[in-house]
């Protein structure tokens, strides 16, 4: 499907952003290996998450939908029935990852399949420590889907991890949640910590090292709280509204985890004009209120230690870069490269379309940023990918012409009303 985007005179508006999908696979997830009845409000209908949902029916857990609110029974840490079919888990690399964990932990015996586009992405760091922990799992050519789980006896483990990844993380401590011996998780670069939050899982600190410890004593809480809206979706507004020259959007209720949101941190040192007002959650996770207006943007060279925590929103920020005054730079993201598609090549053809200057490197990319400007018109890819689709999107909104994206149902992965969104924010009455 081709979208057409029109520069837009002027952005105005309040966005109600979709709901978290980190946070909607582990309330579901989670929700499911509890004891009690949880009710997740606001929980998301993109297509990943509703991929969470499929899986945990099939291993004969009760999930009820009634609008965006999903109610789970919890079946405890071994309620959980062997399917009779592979469990799939779509495009979503959160559902399989962390579903694996628990697989793997509770040893039920079950595939674990995905569409071509995750079939194709390593799942060599979770297969590695799920088998030296005991694990019974396995891939096709040893490291992709289809994953094949089998009955293990997971040991005591202490794991320190070789990249800071919340999947990663999250896999190793929930396959510890099925054993009798404490398994320990080491942190030296913080990631998200969504998992451990939700699961109240116990937390030291030792220097620049986290510790995070999970075994078969934990009490695992439900999960009954509202879903923020997701800051990954807010990114792309708070960028279009910093580079357009008249803006000023609203986005209420947004997830503000501070190990979520170190894209904010980078359009502040920018010099984004944003303000933040917290309020006050029902749930675990903090929230509030960002309003962004036209900004005059200054070149940044990006700290690696915020990478990790910025990922999602590196494919966006690349875009503030062009419209900042100087040269920016982004190093340590080569994990870019193994996203949906390589993000680092698929926004330098981007980039290359709306005539920006750059110049990729194999961990990241150097931008001459022109501060505000009209781009040049033209037709982009998505390949596929969401964060590529709506990037461009955002790009189109300061052209001096119409542009398009072909391709562009790919946002409905993270974002399924983001194009209406688009269109609401660039109405001209």
């Amino acid at each position: 499907m081709k979208r057409n985007v029109v520069g837009a005179s002027r952005l105005r508006g309040t966005i109600q952003l979709p709901p978290d999908k980190s946070i909607s696979h582990r309330a579901a997830l989670f929700a499911a290996i509890s004891e009690g009845q949880s009710v997740i409000e606001n929980y998301s209908q993109a297509a990943d998450p509703q991929s969470t949902l499929a899986c945990l029916r099939q291993l004969g857990v009760s999930v009820r939908k009634e609008g965006t609110t999903v109610t789970i029974d919890g079946a405890g840490r071994d309620g959980f029935q062997e399917p009779s079919e592979p469990l799939d888990c779509g495009n979503s690399g959160t559902t399989m990852r962390l579903l694996a964990g628990i697989l793997t932990g509770a040893g039920v015996s079950s595939t674990m399949i995905g569409d071509a586009s995750l079939s194709g992405r390593t799942m060599k760091r979770i297969l590695d420590p799920l088998t030296a922990m005991g694990g019974v799992i396995r891939g096709r050519e040893q490291n992709f889907a289809p994953l094949e789980i089998g009955k293990g006896e997971i040991r005591g483990f202490r794991y320190e991890l070789p990249i800071a990844s919340a999947q990663l993380k999250s896999a190793v401590l929930l396959a510890g949640l099925f054993s009798e011996e404490p398994v320990e998780v080491i942190e030296t670069v913080p990631s998200r910590d969504h998992t451990e939050r939700l699961l109240r899982l116990p937390v030291s600190h030792n220097g620049n090292r986290t510790i995070l410890r999970s075994d078969r004593s934990i009490d695992l809480p439900v999960q009954s709280y509202p879903v923020p809206g997701d800051f990954s979706a807010a990114a792309f507004w708070l960028v279009a509204g910093a580079i357009h020259p008249d803006a000023e959007i609203v986005l209420p209720d947004v997830g503000l985890n501070p190990t979520r949101t170190a894209a904010l941190n980078v359009l502040q040192e920018m010099g984004a004009d944003i303000e933040i007002e917290p309020s006050v959650s029902d749930g675990p996770e903090p929230m509030g209120t960002i309003t962004v207006r036209s900004s005059k943007l200054r070149a940044i060279k990006l700290d690696p230690q915020w990478v990790p925590n910025a990922i999602d929103e590196l494919p966006i920020l690349m875009v503030a870069m062009s419209f900042a005054n100087g040269r920016s730079e982004i190093t340590a993201a080569e994990e870019l490269r193994h996203k949906e598609t390589d993000r680092l090549s698929a926004m330098g053809r981007v980039l290359s379309v709306a005539g920006e200057e750059f110049s990729l490197r194999s961990d990241g990319i150097l931008i001459q940023g022109r501060g505000t400007h009209h781009v040049r018109p033209g037709v982009y890819d998505s390949e596929h990918d969401h964060r590529i689709a709506m990037s461009a999107a955002i790009l189109g909104l300061v052209a001096d012409g119409p542009s398009s994206v072909d391709r562009a149902e790919a946002s409905d992965i993270s974002y399924p009303s983001f194009w209406e969104d688009l269109e609401q924010l660039s109405r001209t009455e």
